[in-house]
């Protein structure tokens, strides 16, 4: 099993906030353009900061990336993904153990070179309820979870509306992405399994596939049969070889269930094993970019990174 108590720091993960430099308000919320003083940001980053839920308690920042040519370009609408833990994606100074996943230099890079479309990317921090909100149902083995319908509703009901509203957004199922890694990537196969209408692409990395003594794998013949799905995992993922073992067999058990709902590995279906990665930021961070480029990929070279999808 991928360590638990891993999983359990994640919860307890409470981000500090940079210190802002405009502000635009957006509704209840605030946007907040980041300052790179004291973090490690790249590109126009925009923070709604203090997003209260009516479905979830306590308040929590939604970090938004936006493309190089958003200023310049007043006209276009884009994509949008949503993540999970935001705060690990784009900055040290929030992430946790300061291990962040450096997304924003990755989606820059791969927008000059032309390897993906422009996009936006919004970041939903996580709680210290973290392993509550990211499941779907409880686990009696650890005692928690069973929040993620609360957490779904939170996303497409207040969240989505919220960054349409705000930003300029092509708002329809077809360009609306959500990705997350660990339980981050477990809630984002049940919000492609009961959200179809909003979400059209499903990213998974590592999902925790064991939780709930791997219930993900009865609901895969009810999913819907129109999504575009990524699916990936380590080969080192856990505390030791049995671990590495066992998440494999379930990331290839969960991806011969998706093929036998009517999926095939291609346009609609990625899957990738990456040799040597561990369950950690910087792992999924140095592979980001084969979602990114299964999902908004534009057929180009992407350049330095180290080759195209298989």
């Amino acid at each position: 099993m991928i360590a638990l108590a891993l999983a359990m720091a994640f919860a307890l993960w409470i981000p500090a906030c940079g210190r802002p430099i405009a502000l635009v308000t957006a509704g209840s919320s605030t946007v907040q353009a980041k300052s790179a003083g004291g973090h490690t940001l790249t590109g126009d980053i925009q923070v709604i900061s203090g997003f209260h839920s009516q479905y979830l308690p306590g308040d929590r920042n939604l970090v938004v990336y936006l493309p190089p040519d958003y200023v310049r370009a007043p006209s276009r609408r884009y994509p949008v993904l949503y993540m999970q833990d935001g705060q690990n994606l784009f900055d040290r100074a929030t992430a946790f153990l300061g291990n962040e996943w450096h997304l924003d230099e990755t989606a820059q890079t791969l927008i000059a070179q032309g390897a993906i479309q422009s996009l936006i990317i919004v970041g939903v921090d996580n709680s210290p309820a973290r392993v509550f909100e990211y499941t779907w149902q409880p686990d009696p083995s650890v005692g928690d979870g069973g929040g993620g319908r609360d957490y779904a509703r939170m996303l497409t009901r207040e969240i989505k509306p919220l960054i349409d509203r705000t930003f300029r957004t092509l708002a329809d199922r077809r360009h609306t992405a959500i990705m997350g890694s660990s339980l981050g990537g477990l809630i984002a196969f049940f919000l492609g399994r009961y959200d179809p209408q909003v979400f059209g692409d499903v990213g998974m990395m590592s999902p925790s596939i064991w939780w709930d003594d791997r219930e993900v794998l009865s609901e895969v013949p009810a999913m819907p049969t129109n999504l575009r799905i990524w699916l990936d995992m380590g080969t080192r993922e856990g505390e030791g070889p049995q671990d590495y073992l066992e998440n494999l067999a379930d990331a290839r058990a969960l991806e011969q269930a998706i093929e036998r709902r009517g999926y095939q590995l291609g346009p609609k279906l990625g899957y990738f094993e990456a040799p040597g990665a561990a369950h950690d930021e910087s792992d999924w961070g140095a592979r980001v970019y084969r979602p990114l480029e299964f999902f908004f990929g534009t057929g180009a070279s992407p350049g330095p990174f180290d080759g195209p999808l298989p």
